[in-house]
């Protein structure tokens, strides 16, 4: 019987535990090299229809992307809305070219080498 309890103490411990792991870690993100963009133009608006009729519009940027090193590479990403004049994205990208994921960062939190090519 005490055997029982602390397995069952066992599981709901990393149960727990795995369900903060998926709330705090964005797994898009893991094992994703880093590179910085500037928003200076609308998106291409992109419209589509589902299977159910329901219509959805999404808008893709191609931008010149700067890693910590200097390194630039063009980039091509889609998001739900239009993204805001002048601002900086930390976009993360898988592979070749793969953007998985991305999010606003402040200037004062680029890479020095990051803020003179984006000014």
């Amino acid at each position: 019987m005490k055997k029982l309890g602390i397995s069952i103490g066992i599981l709901a411990a990393l149960f727990v535990g795995f369900i903060l792991f998926i709330q705090n870690v964005n797994i898009n993100r893991l094992g994703a090299d880093s590179y910085f963009v500037k928003i200076t133009t609308d998106g291409k608006e992109i419209g589509d229809v589902t299977d159910t009729g329901e219509k959805w519009t999404r808008y893709e940027y191609q931008l010149e992307a700067i890693n910590e090193k200097g390194e630039t590479k063009t980039l091509e990403f889609t998001s739900q809305n239009q993204l805001r004049h002048d601002a900086y994205l930390e976009v993360f990208v898988k592979g070749e070219n793969e953007v998985t994921s991305y999010e606003e960062v402040q200037q004062a939190e680029l890479p020095d080498k990051v803020k003179k090519k984006l000014k």
